[in-house]
C-alpha cells in the first residue's frame, strides 16, 4: 500500500477516535505509529516532548513530524495533518448544531458528564505511557537524576509559579549538562 494512503487511514483513525485533546489521543497515536514500526519509542517521546514546547496541539503536531518522517517531505506532512484535522472537524461542525439546540436536553447533560471521566482516564493512561525507560533512562542513576528533574519542574511550576518557558529552557540546559 502507498505510504500515503498507510499515513491517511492511520491519522484518520487518530482524528476520528482521539476524544479528549492531545494527551488524551497519546496511546492511540502510539499504538499507530510506534506500533507499525514507522518510528521506535524513543523517538515517539521525543516527538510528544517537542510538541509540548512548539504552539499546537500534540496530534497536529506529531502528525506534521511523522508525516514528514515517513513519507520523506512535505507532502507527508500535509497529508498526515490535514488526514488528523478532517474528522474533527466535520464532527464539530455535525454536532455543534445538534448541540446548540438541544444544549438543555437530559441527553446531552448526560454525555458530557460520562466523557469527563473517560477523558480523565485517557489522560491519565497517557501520563503512565510516558513514564517508561526512554524517558526516565535505563539506569538506576540516569533514572534517578530524571526523576529529580520531573519533579523539581512539576514543584517550579505548580507552585513556585515560575514560567513554564524558564522550566524547559532550564530543564534542557541541567539535561545538557547531566547527560
Amino acid at each position: 500500500m502507498n505510504v500515503y494512503l498507510k499515513l491517511i487511514w492511520a491519522y484518520l483513525k487518530i482524528g476520528l477516535f482521539g476524544f479528549g485533546g492531545g494527551y488524551a489521543m497519546l496511546s492511540l497515536i502510539q499504538s499507530e505509529v510506534v506500533g507499525r514500526g514507522w518510528i521506535t519509542g524513543t523517538m515517539f517521546t521525543d516527538i510528544v516532548a517537542i510538541s509540548q514546547m512548539t504552539p499546537g496541539p500534540i496530534g497536529i503536531n506529531s502528525a506534521t513530524y511523522i508525516g514528514y518522517v515517513i513519507a520523506g517531505g512535505v507532502w507527508g506532512s500535509v497529508v498526515a495533518t490535514l488526514a488528523v484535522v478532517l474528522p474533527p472537524f466535520v464532527l464539530v461542525l455535525l454536532a455543534s448544531r445538534y448541540i446548540g439546540h438541544h444544549q438543555d436536553s437530559a441527553f446531552i447533560r448526560g454525555a458530557f458528564t460520562g466523557l469527563r471521566p473517560v477523558v480523565v482516564g485517557l489522560i491519565a493512561s497517557a501520563a503512565l505511557l510516558l513514564i517508561n525507560s526512554e524517558n526516565f533512562g535505563y539506569e538506576p542513576g540516569e533514572r534517578c537524576i530524571t526523576v529529580a528533574i520531573a519533579v523539581v519542574s512539576f514543584v517550579a511550576v505548580y507552585f513556585i509559579k515560575v514560567h513554564p518557558i524558564a522550566v524547559i529552557v532550564l530543564a534542557g540546559f541541567a539535561g545538557w549538562l547531566l547527560f
